[in-house]
């Protein structure tokens, strides 16, 4: 069970029957992750440039810089290690893109948990130093340090299940955000250390920072994509269009006014009909398959 890379038994336990909605802390132990995921494999990642440039982001104390480490639009190792030794947080991200050993831990972990994708970036951030400011993400994450310590200060979430654009922290961002939480302090603050997974489900503020830190900090972000509800209305709605009624054009003359009110009525209509009459097990599983091979779907 790959989970079992990331979390002990009971962590694995705890997520799949519980889903928590606060964060939680766990010994996970060394396990072949660590063996896959080193420090030196990583830093050989930065000094030969393999990562692809869009793969990549760095970071010092605010929000990543997508420019600053290519050459000719590639990653170019000397600018990307120079980064670095200036206190720059390095990001390889969509591990499971790159390289197999993840891409067949991503394939498991989405069995695993019934269908929910997911990816893994790697986080490298030099003693002393802070990568991205307080944010919010729009999907579970299990944070496996790898090596050194980080801070996890945390906050309740502003927003209830944010998903996809709607409640993304840049997108309803208030200037008095992090003077408020900051003078309130964290609702938790976690000190991860190798060994350690932190559990850390969607919409909490976190500020994370190596600030306290005399080592290098490297831990892994598996960001886990949850099915909502949504998700499922999607497919319900998608297969209408085997329906010659849903392909049938809108003329632009019913695009406005009292007439648009009324069309968006009959398709309503005929959307409950449509759906009264459709076969529920037979659709179950089509979006049964969907769900373990979608892996690119975003909560």
């Amino acid at each position: 069970m790959s989970l079992r890379l990331l979390l002990p038994p009971q962590g694995v336990a705890d997520l799949l029957a519980d889903w928590p909605s606060e964060p939680r802390v766990y010994e996970r132990g060394a396990t072949a992750l660590d063996s896959l995921v080193t420090v030196r494999s990583l830093h050989d990642w930065i000094d030969t440039g393999c990562v692809p440039a869009a793969e990549v982001a760095v970071m010092k104390a605010g929000p990543s810089d997508r420019e600053a480490f290519k050459t000719g639009g590639r990653t170019d190792p000397v600018k990307l290690r120079n980064l670095y030794e200036r206190g720059y947080t390095i990001r390889l991200g969509n591990l499971q893109r790159v390289i197999p050993a993840f891409a067949s831990m991503s394939e498991a972990i989405q069995r695993e948990t019934g269908g929910y994708s997911n990816y893994a970036h790697a986080f490298l951030t030099p003693a002393g130093q802070q990568g991205l400011l307080h944010h919010w993400d729009q999907q579970m994450a299990l944070i496996v340090q790898i090596a050194g310590a980080k801070r996890w200060e945390l906050w309740k979430p502003v927003y209830e299940a944010p998903m996809r654009e709607f409640q993304e922290s840049f997108r309803v961002w208030q200037p008095e955000f992090i003077p408020a939480w900051e003078a309130a302090g964290p609702d938790l603050t976690v000190d991860l250390v190798a060994g350690q997974t932190l559990l850390l489900p969607r919409g909490w503020v976190h500020n994370p920072h190596a600030l306290d830190s005399g080592s290098d900090s490297i831990h892994l972000t598996f960001a886990i994509r949850e099915r909502t509800a949504l998700w499922l209305a999607e497919k319900l709605v998608a297969r209408a269009i085997e329906e010659r009624e849903f392909r049938r054009v809108i003329l632009p003359r019913d695009l406005e006014g009292a007439v648009l009110a009324d069309r968006l009525g009959e398709t309503a209509r005929a959307l409950a009909e449509f759906f009264g009459g459709m076969d529920m097990e037979e659709m179950a599983g089509r979006v049964r398959d969907a769900a373990v091979t979608e892996l690119e779907y975003t909560t």
